[in-house]
């Protein structure tokens, strides 16, 4: 019984540091997407201040960018999951997948967290840009 009960506590840490390993390089690839999309749209961020945006307004643009990528692709990752149970079923294995709502939740709030708190840097960056210079690297 011992044994089960250290196996089971080792397993759980295994898996669970390769999760936040696995949130912590996807966050890191949304930084950097972000980073390249404002690097790319410096101009259109001028312009945007040039014409009365404030920073706040720009900051918020590339937050919810930043959070509905990564929420699409915690819907991907939920979708897959439902598709690996499905066929599971389908191929009549003896293994079941059990799925709850709890844990759907638990995915979106980490993909938005996640997104928010990766997308900040890029979105500050972005908010940050001085008018005349970003019109003047187009």
């Amino acid at each position: 019984r011992e044994t089960i009960e250290k196996t089971t506590s080792t397993m759980t840490l295994l898996i669970s540091s390769i999760a936040v390993i696995s949130l912590i390089v996807g966050g890191i690839g949304v930084m950097n997407i972000m980073l390249v999309s404002v690097t790319e749209r410096t101009g259109e961020i001028g312009v945007r201040m040039a014409v009365g945006a404030r920073q706040s307004d720009i900051l918020r643009q590339f937050l919810i960018e930043a959070v509905l990528v990564c929420i699409l692709g915690g819907a991907l990752g939920v979708l897959t999951a439902l598709g690996i149970g499905v066929l599971f079923d389908a191929m009549g294995s003896s293994f079941s997948m059990v799925y709850s709502t709890t844990s759907i939740v638990a995915a979106f709030a980490c993909a938005t967290l996640i997104g928010i708190s990766f997308g900040f840097l890029p979105a500050r960056n972005a908010a940050r840009l001085d008018p005349v210079d970003a019109l003047s690297r187009d």
